[in-house]
């Protein structure tokens, strides 16, 4: 196996906690205690003595309450780390914790480091979603408190109007959205039931009535989906005769943590661990931030361009489900093989803990790819105010 140096950085192990439903089986869990979970979690899958680690890189979405205060450093801390590594936290909404893989990489391949943890959470649950931007005056119902100057040149709606928008231009009708949303959760369920997701750590809950449980699947997929009961949903923003987005065809809201650990080929080595895959690109693009969710397609080609690739080369492309309209439009304007796009389904079925899906959605893939043995694998994820990040992994 050639390498491009020693210092390329390489995915030793990738996990994730369950993804829970808001309100759900994490409600009583602290979100540094999720994060902490993952961390250790990773390491122990790795078998990297933790003192070897040179920096923890956090994705976080709702940076305030107990998901403040570098929660990064917090949950490192928790895991039982050493004090001397130190942790950062970042927010590229969506796709955080995508990008802190990105960044522990290339820190990895700048010689910075020689392991790092790139990784991330959110519990929607315990800390309501854009909590930093309501100062907790209310629930999150748009970005009208930004700044006048920036919506008088680019009127950003909320994440649910481009939603809209993005239908309206690739003429995505309410039932192609449904059936849609249908086949996420089918396929989610099957790999549930097969028990495929290894790259899943199970983690303490409560059910319903409070009472301990081990949860060891994601809590927002349905075994059984009733097509007429979700036809008869009211969109979420428009009126039933002008909207087509709606919750069921929509990304849940979650819980949830994940972990990734990269490591330079020469330490990796001289560790004696193995490593699951390379990096063939690793692109963050800006794009149009009314529409707000294209940029899944400009990253795609960007990244397929610097991997040196066409969409057919891939074996696994994992397109995060924030709406199904984001889904679609990807599918038309590239035109994959369907059966090797979320094959087990995505985000509306499995959920989108904001900070976490990235890293964790690069978890499932890989662990995606080891089962049905494939050797590249496309993630992708639309962002807020318009961009998106993208990774290429070759397994090894």
């Amino acid at each position: 196996m050639t390498f491009a140096s020693p210092s390329e950085p390489l995915i030793l192990a990738a996990v994730r906690t369950p993804f829970g439903r808001r309100g759900g089986a994490f409600r009583d869990t602290r979100p540094d205690t999720l994060l902490a979970a993952a961390i250790d979690g990773v390491l122990q899958r790795s078998g990297l003595p933790a003192e070897r680690v040179g920096d923890v890189l956090a994705g976080c979405v709702s940076q305030a309450g107990e998901q403040g205060a570098n929660i990064a450093r917090q949950a490192l801390l928790l895991a039982g780390l050493p004090e001397h590594v130190p942790g950062v936290s970042m927010n590229r909404m969506c796709g955080s914790s995508q990008f802190a893989t990105h960044a522990a990489a290339q820190a990895v391949a700048a010689g910075d480091l020689d392991f790092a943890i790139g990784c991330g959470v959110e519990s929607m649950s315990r800390v309501p979603m854009f909590l930093d931007l309501t100062l907790g005056q209310g629930d999150f119902r748009g970005f009208d408190g930004l700044h006048p100057d920036l919506l008088t040149r680019y009127p950003i709606p909320h994440q649910v109007e481009s939603a809209e928008r993005v239908a309206e231009h690739w003429s995505l009708g309410r039932a192609e959205l449904d059936a849609f949303a249908i086949e996420s959760h089918r396929r989610a369920e099957a790999a549930r039931a097969a028990g495929l997701h290894r790259e899943i750590l199970p983690q303490a809950g409560v059910d319903k009535d409070g009472q301990p449980i081990l949860l060891a699947h994601d809590e927002g997929i349905r075994a059984v989906i009733d097509p007429a009961r979700m036809a008869a949903m009211q969109p979420v923003f428009r009126s039933a005769d002008a909207g087509v987005v709606t919750a069921a065809n929509a990304s849940q809201m979650s819980d949830g943590a994940s972990a990734v650990l990269i490591g330079s080929q020469r330490a990796s080595t001289d560790f004696g661990l193995k490593p699951l895959a390379r990096f063939r690109a690793r692109v963050a693009v800006g794009s149009d931030p009314v529409m707000q969710l294209t940029g899944v397609i400009p990253a795609t080609r960007l990244a397929l361009q610097r991997a040196g690739l066409s969409i057919r080369d891939l074996d696994w492309i994992e397109v995060n489900e924030a709406f199904a309209s984001v889904a679609l439009c990807f599918a038309r304007e590239f035109e994959p093989d369907m059966d090797k796009l979320n094959p087990w389904g995505g985000a509306i079925a499995h959920g989108h803990p904001l900070g976490a899906t990235g890293a964790g959605l690069l978890a499932k893939m890989l662990a995606g790819l080891a089962q049905v043995d494939g050797q590249l694998g496309l993630q992708v994820m639309c962002i807020g105010h318009g961009m998106a990040t993208a990774t290429i992994v070759e397994r090894l």
